[in-house]
């Protein structure tokens, strides 16, 4: 291989260890998403209730002329309600689409594969189920969510069993 062919694998293989990830927040913790899932981002959300709902359902919201279940992330995590609007994720699955509510929506970060640290063993299982892993940032953590883990029909699956 010449030298301009090897130059540029090695440069495929760099650009490939980067992730985009949508960093959104929840109290203080910064959670991140990749942004191949993410359809839009919805500002001021107040998603409207549904009765007799699990508890992770944060409501439903009008996205595009088609109604939006959305999955509460402080509900999922245990943590209280937060008062006034949320952000929302549109993000996307192999179930559908669905929202995310998150307290608020930052910046797309790029986090390189080298920075990735696995679920420790201590975490507890309904956390490991919902988490994906983290990447080490120079401030702190950016703990990974699969919106595939975050499914509505996923969730209530898990919660039946």
């Amino acid at each position: 291989m010449s030298d301009a062919g090897t130059a540029l694998n090695r440069k495929g293989k760099a650009a490939a260890a980067l992730v985009e990830m949508c960093s959104v927040r929840l109290g203080p913790t910064l959670f991140g998403v990749p942004i191949t899932h993410i359809l839009e981002i919805v500002g001021a959300a107040r998603p409207q209730p549904v009765p007799l709902a699990p508890a992770f359902v944060g409501g439903l919201v009008h996205y595009r002329g088609d109604v939006l279940t959305t999955v509460s992330l402080r509900q999922l995590l245990g943590l209280p309600p937060k008062d006034g609007p949320q952000d929302i994720l549109v993000l996307e699955s192999a179930g559908g689409c669905f929202g995310l509510l998150v307290d608020s929506v930052g910046e797309v970060l790029t986090v390189s594969a080298d920075n990735y640290e696995p679920n420790p063993s201590i975490l507890d299982e309904r956390r490991r189920a919902l988490f994906a892993g983290a990447y080490k940032l120079k401030e702190g953590l950016l703990v990974k969510l699969d919106p595939e883990r975050l499914d509505p029909m996923r969730l209530s699956a898990a919660q039946a069993a």
